[in-house]
């Protein structure tokens, strides 16, 4: 798996496609976070933001390899293994992204009254949920799931904004805890909403994987 993950990685750098969402992103902490601003309410922006970042970056990496490359690999080692490694890398790639911004929140945001510690803590959790909710989005609405392009793009949005709105999602569960945060009392720990993330990213990778392997 190793060498798998080292062959997405270089395919993903390679290609370039990542500066789209990065880009996008980064000029979203730009203009959402202000020095002064209460370090909750920035950690919540930076946590929210990755929610569409992750699921965009998931698409990239799930179809960055040329067809036949990639029957070429899932034949040596197994499409299951191919396209966890393809999800486990755009994962990757949206927490070290999360966590770049979510430090930029910390260092300009106020912390008068927060214990600089647990602000950390609880971004750092905000963050881990809603790149896994992202992740989770983008590997339902990318193939093998969903072939089309343009039908891939739309319910990835959607299924982004969904992931942000719905009182189900653990990302909307994170975001919320640190915003409340923001404007009342301590900073609380997203523990409910990581969890649920999990297993919310383990369940939409697991099929994914799975319908590739069959559809190979």
């Amino acid at each position: 798996m190793t060498a798998l993950l080292r062959y997405q990685g270089a395919l993903l750098l390679r290609s370039q496609r990542w500066l789209a969402p990065l880009i996008a992103y980064a000029a979203l902490v730009a203009v959402g976070i202000r020095p002064g601003d209460p370090v909750a309410d920035s950690l919540g922006l930076v946590a929210a933001g990755l929610v569409p970042a992750a699921a965009w970056l998931v698409r990239i990496c799930v179809s960055v390899e040329p067809d036949a490359a990639r029957a070429c690999t899932a034949a040596a080692a197994g499409p299951v293994r191919v396209h966890a490694a393809a999800l486990l890398t755009a994962s990757t790639g949206a927490l070290l992204t999360g966590a770049a911004a979510a430090a930029v929140a910390l260092l300009t945001g106020d912390r008068s009254g927060t214990d600089p510690g647990r602000a950390a803590l609880a971004g750092a959790l905000a963050v881990a949920a809603c790149a896994l909710t992202g992740a989770a989005v983008g590997a339902l609405c990318s193939r093998p799931l969903v072939r089309r392009r343009g039908h891939g793009i739309l319910a990835a949005t959607l299924g982004s904004l969904l992931a942000l709105i719905l009182a189900v999602s653990p990302a909307r569960g994170a975001v919320s805890a640190l915003v409340t945060a923001g404007r009342s009392g301590p900073v609380p720990l997203p523990l409910t909403a990581l969890a649920g993330a999990l297993l919310l990213a383990a369940g939409a990778g697991a099929t994914a994987c799975l319908v590739a392997a069959r559809r190979t």
